[in-house]
């Protein structure tokens, strides 16, 4: 569909440099090597490349429209726009040129460290029981009426994601839920929305390095981002940064927590019947009545809270949020995979020294026989990650394997090093098997009777990346492949 210049900059400030703004568009790339004749260019400074030096390439494949953020010199007679910020011009025009399709629809933002995905997918889950059609985006990918895409990014980047979000509509989703990353608020994959719900899971350290957040407070001060983009924010009041997170908010404030909240959570109780782990709680304030959520752990209790109260908020029925929170299931997520035999796998995605303690910990309060940790860590992010993710197994598993991960750029065995500094504080045992699957098959092979074998990083990922390239790889079926070889 064709657009002119002028109705994509509408919500915007700029300089026309040349050309005209009826200029007509036919799609917009921020991608040179995806321009076609007629299309908008935007022209990007990246911490990797500066897509200022692709615009000869652009223009030579056709594209009638540059948006820059510097000073650019162009012969051929094409329309030339300066912004300020070529990323935050980048979400509004693509916006604009779907149709706005987001404000179609009502949406709930989630951000925080830990539970952004099982917490929408909690909430999509509560709208469909309650008959509503809910579209989806997050790092599982992204959901449009039993479709599911892949998402390179928990946060697409903001063309791709109007994109999803016009599909949504024209699909007929009256809701749609998304992770919204602090990567995402700081490089404007957001930027021009607003969301009925923003939603604040927890903060802890994380995502803090060269290619992510320069420290705590900027990683800090990103995700508060979203509660100057939302009408209505839904908070945690138990996490310890919370007041920090909505200092700046402009929006309505609602909470929820173990203590005084809108939403509440008391007499929690963790379950175990018939090998499932689940966890109850009665609750108080804006529903009331017991609650349980069908995943394990004190975290699902808070993960249920907040979706609870997102739903209730949304005007679900009480009925519906608990028969939806009762039968959840979240792909890697303390994701349990069917054995047959006398031990237990689960997978999730925890892949720092925060999330690995906890879904241990939360493993142990189900009293297992032995606790069995397989994980690895990711190439080319902080360090200090692996050692504190092989601290954390080493204090909490009785066993582990360690093995790869999404080595990226960096040797396997150089990130193994690292991770033995941290298990090194340790009285825990462990091996080294490199190979994924041999470390899976050989979990399974000398699994014991009462083994409870996790196996973390991945979780729902289905590829493992090396040297920049990407092979497909799922915990889930190479788990499957160990129990068939038995």
């Amino acid at each position: 569909m064709a657009v002119t210049v002028k109705k994509l900059l509408e919500k915007m400030e700029y300089q026309l440099i040349q050309g005209s703004l009826e200029t007509e568009v036919s799609d917009i790339a921020y991608d040179s090597r995806k321009v076609q004749p007629g299309m908008l260019f935007v022209a990007i400074a990246g911490t990797v490349a500066d897509g200022h030096a692709f615009i000869p390439a652009a223009v030579s494949q056709g594209a009638s429209v540059l948006v820059v953020e510097k000073e650019v010199s162009v012969e051929e007679p094409v329309t030339v726009i300066r912004v300020a910020n070529g990323r935050e011009a980048l979400s509004k025009m693509s916006a604009a040129y779907f149709g706005y399709p987001a404000e179609k629809m009502i949406s709930v933002g989630i951000t925080g460290t830990k539970g952004k995905s099982t917490t929408a997918c909690m909430v999509k889950d509560i709208l469909e029981k309650a008959g509503k059609t809910c579209g989806l985006v997050g790092t599982i990918g992204v959901m449009i009426r039993g479709r599911e895409i892949p998402s390179e990014h928990t946060t697409p980047e903001s063309y791709d994601l109007q994109k999803f979000f016009a599909d949504m509509v024209s699909e007929g989703c009256e809701y749609m839920v998304m992770e919204v990353s602090s990567q995402g608020l700081k490089m404007d994959r957001v930027a021009g929305m607003t969301f009925d719900y923003g939603v604040f899971t927890n903060i802890s350290p994380d995502h803090i390095g060269p290619n992510e957040h320069r420290d705590f407070d900027e990683y800090l001060e990103c995700k508060s981002r979203l509660f100057q983009m939302c009408k209505t924010g839904v908070v945690n009041v138990d996490d310890g940064h919370w007041r920090e997170i909505v200092k700046n908010a402009t929006c309505e404030i609602r909470t929820f927590g173990v203590g005084e909240a809108d939403l509440t959570a008391s007499g929690i109780e963790h379950v175990k019947k018939e090998g499932d782990l689940s966890m109850k709680f009665s609750a108080s304030g804006l529903l009331t009545g017991e609650i349980v959520v069908g995943l394990p752990g004190r975290f699902n209790v808070y993960n249920g809270l907040c979706a609870a109260c997102v739903g209730a908020l949304l005007g679900i029925s009480a009925d519906k949020i608990r028969e939806a929170l009762a039968h959840v299931h979240v792909r890697g997520r303390v994701e349990s995979v069917p054995t047959g035999r006398n031990f237990s796998i689960l997978i999730d995605y925890a892949h720092n020294g925060v999330s690995t303690e906890s879904v241990l910990k939360t493993l142990r309060e189900y009293d297992p026989g032995r606790l069995v940790a397989i994980f690895g860590c990711g190439g080319n992010r902080s360090r200090l990650r692996r050692y504190e993710m092989g601290e954390a197994v080493g204090n909490l598993a009785e066993f582990a394997i360690v093995t790869s991960d999404n080595s990226r750029n960096e040797d396997v065995m150089d990130i193994i090093e690292d991770i033995k500094v941290g298990l090194a504080k340790t009285q825990g045992e462990y091996i080294v098997i490199p190979d994924r699957q041999e470390a899976i098959d050989y979990a399974v092979e000398n699994a014991r009777e009462g083994d409870v074998i996790l196996v973390l990083g991945k979780g729902h990922e289905e590829y493992q990346e090396v040297n920049g390239v990407r092979y497909h790889f799922s915990d889930r079926e190479a788990v499957n492949k160990a129990l068939a070889r038995l």
